[in-house]
């Protein structure tokens, strides 16, 4: 039972592994591209999870106890509270962290180029079409790849 409470090394040698893991990460994540957090595909969704498991023994080390799991999992929150702290309050660190969203196509021609860059599927580009009534890809006047990977569709005037 004390096992539980007692730490297999320092406290802050966690926060230190925690806040590194987790910005090393987030860089990750961000240059993975858009897709890599919005419009999860089951291959994607198995990166995620395997992600998690590549990444358990650089937070825990040698550490089981209870108390070495809280103060990752403290220290996580943490640096997440902060990036939103930090982007709220600036442009910067927003377009930083965050991106900006990528133009698709426009007028009903879509960007092939900036697809394949973005790992975008011309499917997901339909998907996103029929879940805003349009029939095809004539109808929309911008498509437009958000930060979150989520697509957006603006119809053209009096197409909708």
């Amino acid at each position: 039972m004390s096992d539980l409470l007692e730490l297999a090394m320092p406290w802050w040698e966690f926060v230190l592994r925690a806040v590194a893991v987790y910005f090393i990460l987030l860089v990750m994540l961000r240059l993975s591209g858009k897709r890599t957090v919005g419009q999860f595909t089951p291959f994607d969704l198995l990166v995620v999870v395997l992600l998690g498991t590549a990444v358990q023994n650089s937070l825990i080390g040698e550490d089981v106890s209870l108390l070495g799991g809280m103060i990752l999992a403290a220290t996580l929150i943490g640096c997440n509270w902060l990036v939103g702290f930090a982007t709220a309050r600036s442009r910067r660190l927003d377009h930083l962290a965050q991106g900006s969203p990528v133009l698709l196509g426009r007028d009903g021609e879509l960007f092939q180029e900036v697809l394949r860059r973005q790992n975008i599927a011309r499917a997901d580009v339909d998907e996103a079409l029929r879940d805003n009534g349009l029939e095809d890809l004539s109808a929309a006047a911008l498509i437009t790849l958000e930060v979150d990977g989520t697509i957006t569709v603006v119809p053209r005037k009096g197409k909708a």
